[in-house]
């Protein structure tokens, strides 16, 4: 299981998620229908045992700014994100008590700027209706808006983590990794952020990752991310701000997640553990990489 401040989930925001939602079940996810949040957000979820994978679009731009966290409002934040282009807005970090975690973090020199508390009406593959309940604790980031992280700490976890639901049907079984774009001259400030929460590092070609509780973080230039990871989407190449630009996916059988890849008719790369896809711009503007590193 995953453990406090482990990758959970990075949000991928677009403007259009039922195209993306429909792109990742062709890709072999098994996605949920879309739901709607309480601030103007439209979700769908791919789960996984301790993470998942969060698309997110704009249904109503008149909540963004409903259910506050002191300042911070969690749809205004997404919206503005989307005004500029798609790509994670928010990282969630997984938290077994958003209180105690979201103390620790101010500790550490994060800002909270408050809680949020929600939940939704669930029904479960024996027909039974419940309702889930979830507290964030919202870290916004002031210096690297784009890597603001929240805590999300789910109450009924046997209401998401329903094994029915954790199937996919293309293998995929987690998050394995998220991968930072950010030149030199701000990686030494996101080393500082990262190592104090973080403990397990080690350099890298241009940058550096650590270890979380659930995935790796990697932190690197444009020029090693286009080397060592894929593809990087075109409007991330004209920015300086440092952003999350690809995300790893764990799979447990390559021939099966292959045949997906070649039914998509999507372009994608065999790299040493797995496959990338080729065309960040589809995946909003995240490149997505398949990995198995039990691979020969």
């Amino acid at each position: 299981m995953n453990a406090s401040f482990g990758i959970d989930h990075p949000l991928l925001a677009t403007h259009d998620i039922d195209t993306l939602r429909e792109l990742l079940i062709t890709l072999g996810f098994n996605m949920t229908a879309v739901g709607r949040h309480p601030w103007g957000t439209s979700t769908s979820l791919a789960m996984f045992e301790g993470c998942l994978l969060e698309i997110m679009g704009i249904y109503n731009e008149q909540l963004i700014d409903e259910v506050p966290a002191g300042e911070f409002r969690f749809g205004r934040h997404v919206y503005e994100h989307l005004l500029e282009r798609e790509g994670v807005a928010l990282s969630a970090l997984h938290s077994t008590d958003s209180v105690a975690d979201a103390k620790h973090a101010q500790r550490a020199g994060f800002t909270v700027a408050g809680h949020l508390e929600f939940g939704r009406d669930v029904t479960l593959p024996d027909g039974a209706t419940d309702r889930t309940k979830t507290t964030l604790a919202l870290l916004p980031d002031a210096q690297f808006p784009r890597l603001s992280f929240f805590l999300c700490q789910q109450h009924r976890p046997e209401l998401i983590y329903v094994p029915q639901w954790l199937e996919h049907p293309n293998r995929v079984v987690g998050i394995a990794g998220i991968n930072i774009v950010a030149d030199e001259t701000h990686q030494t400030a996101l080393h500082s952020k990262l190592e104090s929460l973080y403990t397990d590092f080690r350099d890298i070609e241009a940058g550096f990752q650590c270890q979380t509780a659930n995935g790796v973080i990697r932190v690197m230039n444009q020029q090693a991310f286009d080397r060592n990871i894929g593809n990087l989407a075109k409007p991330i190449m004209k920015e300086s701000t440092p952003c999350i630009a690809g995300m790893d996916f764990e799979m447990s059988d390559a021939k099966i997640l292959f045949d997906y890849l070649k039914r998509s008719g999507l372009g994608f790369t065999r790299i040493d553990t797995g496959y990338t896809l080729n065309t960040p711009e589809l995946t909003a503007n995240t490149t997505l990489r398949f990995c198995n590193f039990d691979l020969p």
